[in-house]
């Protein structure tokens, strides 16, 4: 079955190039538009979509309390949304707060568009788009404005044994599987056992979850560097 998106943003002549895009890919299908983030929950809650393509800067609700309450309502009603936010990136550092609302990554809003559809397919399985390469550089460059940011690890860190501490760290600092196996003389296997393990205990969604959660708890900080060639 086609994966059924909802287009918000606050731009008519944004929605309608999206739109274009994604009607031209078989597998993708345009459910609806909104405008702003009361008509995005509104739409999703009639529509059903399964990915809801959210602009952030929009005027009323914006992308993030929007994001935060399709997700919250999805859950009570066990439904399945994923949000995929839009952002221009040297403007929006509030694209962490819609990461940290439970969206499953991000795009710049100059996306080709094969890379539109592509990141709508893999959100729509329950993947995050946002590579932690690309996370590490933008927390790297917000964290110092994030409220709630802490010193030092909650308590709740001590749920993680030491080496799922270590896999953290790397995971973090933008290592892929392979690397963190490389890292620490494990296997792949091994390595998505942790993070399996980690993300249980932490009660995360996902590696990009986890990699907002190592900044808040200060398991890593910006500009912190892991001692491993960078490959970014």
């Amino acid at each position: 079955m086609a994966i059924r998106v909802l287009l918000v943003d606050d731009q008519p002549l944004l929605r309608t190039g999206f739109r274009l895009i994604l009607e031209a890919e078989e597998d993708i299908s345009v459910a609806g538009e909104a405008s702003d983030g009361h008509g995005a929950v509104a739409s999703t809650k009639r529509l059903l979509p399964d990915v809801v393509l959210m602009d952030i800067r929009m005027p009323g609700k914006d992308g993030i309390d929007a994001t935060r309450e399709i997700l919250t309502w999805a859950r009570g009603a066990g439904q399945t949304v994923r949000v995929l936010v839009l952002t221009t990136f040297d403007l929006d550092e509030y694209v962490v707060e819609a990461l940290r609302a439970g969206a499953s990554g991000f795009l710049l809003k100059d996306v080709p568009p094969e890379e539109l559809a592509g990141a709508i397919r893999v959100v729509a399985e329950g993947a995050a788009i946002v590579a932690p390469t690309v996370t590490r550089r933008l927390l790297d460059r917000f964290a110092d404005k994030l409220p709630s940011t802490r010193e030092q690890p909650s308590t709740e860190m001590d749920r993680l044994t030491e080496r799922e501490r270590e896999v953290l760290r790397l995971l973090a600092r933008g290592r892929s599987n392979a690397e963190i196996a490389e890292a620490l003389v494990v296997s792949e296997t091994t390595v998505k056992t942790h993070v399996g393990n980690v993300l249980t205990k932490l009660g995360l969604r996902d590696r990009v979850q986890a990699v907002v959660h190592a900044y808040e708890t200060g398991i890593v900080r910006p500009g912190e560097d892991d001692g491993a060639p960078d490959r970014r």
